[in-house]
């Protein structure tokens, strides 16, 4: 599947919040921080910046789909 090079690091971080149950813990300058306990814990950093640079956002989605034990597809497919 394409990944799209429009994505916004705050919509993909609003979006980990409401459909992965991440929390947001904090906006540190440009980055939003968001942490799951869901299956362990995990914490990223996400650039709020617009639009998301094409290899950041594969490896945000990379880390995402390894962590819930998806493929990168199932991530993409629910944006």
């Amino acid at each position: 599947m394409k990944v799209p090079r429009s994505v916004n690091g705050i919509d993909f971080a609003n979006h980990l919040i409401r459909r992965w149950h991440f929390v947001e813990l904090r906006q540190t300058g440009s980055h939003i921080i968001v942490r799951t306990e869901t299956p362990s814990r995990r914490t990223l950093s996400i650039p709020a910046h617009k639009p998301l640079r094409s290899g950041t956002f594969q490896d945000l989605l990379d880390d995402v789909a390894h962590h819930k034990g998806l493929s990168r597809e199932d991530v993409l497919r629910d944006l």
